[in-house]
């Protein structure tokens, strides 16, 4: 008897067991600050609305940049760490080169939708450029290096495309001008809702529908993700598996680059810094719905948005934390561990696997 017991306590893991208390303790914190949160009244109702109408809003421009990665991923296995510079390379651009001079000359408020239309266009071109130019100098020579090395490259070029606008274009935050057209509310359901929050949701949904429709429907697609299954066997059937791989660092940048001018759209400035916490962001978002699965990097930028925009005032007001707002990249980060602890391969990442095996 005694031996069993003592055989029993030789096998248990006590890591196991620190990372199960950790969780429950996380479960009820939770559950504690929602409840405490709730039963004060310290929020209307039509105050949650606008707290998740925003986070719909943020967690739509998480789910654009959060492609990028996934699609990269689902090609390479690698996380490419650079693609909130691709990001940020885009609108940065477009906003010193087309949206200050449309601005200063009246075109903007004479042809709003024109301009816009022009301002996201330069900006997915220069994202586009910079992520090709990115793919076919850094990441392509090392193609067949041991996946430490890639990782290693993309924390460089991010660093190296930072500094690089950052000297082109100066340190300072850069005002994005105000669009006489998006300024005021719509009313809808009883529900107010801002112009730009309203375009901000309305144009990534179209833009995440668009992306769905061109992977899983159109020849291209195809290739992508045949080459996503298997290089090697893409090659053999006169697949160009090169060119496949541009086409998915192209697509990624160019999705990032209109979240850009959505981003712009919603906080008005831009800055050489800007792409980094939506970068992570976006990644976090990736790997909570299932990273390398588009439809699951969808749905992690939504759900991250929608957290990170009501998980301060619900879990944190409740728990006595004073100015909890200024926490919301706690959440979002815990989201990140938590995901990793309780499901690793994301939420609709199991399907996924079960598909490949």
């Amino acid at each position: 008897m005694r031996r069993t017991i003592r055989q029993r306590l030789e096998n248990i893991d006590y890591l196991d067991i620190v990372l199960w208390l950790f969780r429950i303790t996380i479960i009820v914190a939770v559950i504690w600050g929602s409840v405490s949160t709730l039963l004060s009244n310290r929020y209307s109702t039509e105050q949650w609305l606008n707290f998740l109408v925003f986070g719909l809003a943020q967690g739509s421009l998480y789910a654009l940049i959060a492609l990028g990665y996934t699609l990269v991923y689902g090609v390479l296995l690698m996380i490419n760490f650079a693609h909130g510079e691709f990001f940020m390379s885009g609108i940065f651009t477009a906003t010193v080169f087309v949206a200050i001079p449309l601005a200063e000359s009246g075109f903007t408020d004479r042809h709003p939708i024109l301009a816009l239309l022009i301002i996201t266009v330069v900006a997915m071109a220069t994202s586009t450029c910079v992520a090709v130019l990115t793919e076919r100098v850094a990441y392509r020579p090392l193609r067949r290096a041991p996946r430490l090395v890639p990782l290693i490259t993309a924390i460089g070029a991010s660093f190296f495309w930072q500094y690089f606008f950052r000297g082109l274009y100066g340190s300072g935050v850069t005002a994005f001008p105000e669009v006489a057209l998006l300024q005021g509310k719509w009313a809808i359901g009883g529900i107010e809702i801002t112009k730009v929050q309203g375009t901000v949701i309305v144009a990534s949904i179209v833009l995440l529908v668009g992306l769905y429709i061109f992977v899983m429907r159109t020849k291209t697609g195809k290739a992508m993700r045949a080459v996503a299954e298997d290089k090697d066997v893409a090659a053999l059937m006169g697949i160009d598996v090169d060119r496949v791989i541009v086409i998915t660092f192209a697509v990624g940048a160019a999705m990032a680059g209109a979240a850009g001018v959505l981003y712009a759209l919603m906080y008005r400035q831009v800055h050489f810094f800007m792409g980094f916490f939506p970068g992570l962001k976006a990644f976090t978002a990736a790997v909570l719905g299932g990273i390398g699965n588009v439809p699951g990097a969808a749905l992690g930028g939504l759900l991250l948005g929608m957290f990170e925009a009501v998980g301060p005032n619900l879990f944190l007001e409740g728990l006595g934390i004073t100015a909890p707002y200024q926490l919301k990249d706690v959440i979002a980060f815990t989201m990140l561990v938590l995901i990793l602890m309780f499901r690793p391969q994301g939420i609709l990442g199991e399907r996924l696997a079960e598909e490949k095996a």
